[in-house]
């Protein structure tokens, strides 16, 4: 594919836009949990905080990569705007490719942060389930003794 057109790099502008949107978002909601779950700790340490913390910290290092390469993506496509203006096609070409290739890469680490999301977020409903449990049997057994 030939990139002849301002307009073929143009078109990343508003999804690279809304992703770095998506992007600091999201870092900026973990930030605000981890705040969160220091002072919960500084009150009352518990292990499963530093547990919570560990997982979110990981997931702002893959968040921390996720922007960076959506931001060197979105540079290669004001490189490839200027080799399209100094008339340089082969080179206007691979900038696009690389600019493709560091969005796809942006997005494999989304689906990997989000992965490990979903993967806390099923860790606290298991729990949450398991103390269900134990309380609906506790309340079986309280009205079984009553009867």
């Amino acid at each position: 594919m030939q990139i002849t057109s301002f307009a073929t790099p143009a078109l990343l502008f508003p999804a690279i836009s809304l992703l770095m949107l998506s992007y600091t978002n999201k870092f900026l909601a973990i930030a605000s949990l981890i705040r969160n779950l220091h002072d919960r700790y500084e009150k009352e340490p518990q292990r499963e905080l530093i547990e919570q913390v560990a997982n979110l910290s990981k997931r702002l290092y893959l968040i921390r990569l996720m922007q960076t390469f959506a931001i060197a993506s979105f540079l290669m496509c004001f490189v490839c705007m200027v080799f399209l203006f100094l008339e340089k096609q082969v080179a206007a070409n691979w900038a696009f490719g690389l600019s493709l290739g560091l969005m796809i890469t942006s997005l494999v680490l989304s689906l990997w942060e989000i992965t490990l999301s979903a993967g806390a977020l099923n860790l606290l409903l298991k729990d949450f389930r398991k103390k269900d449990e134990i309380e609906t049997s506790e309340a079986t057994t309280a009205s079984g003794k009553r009867e």
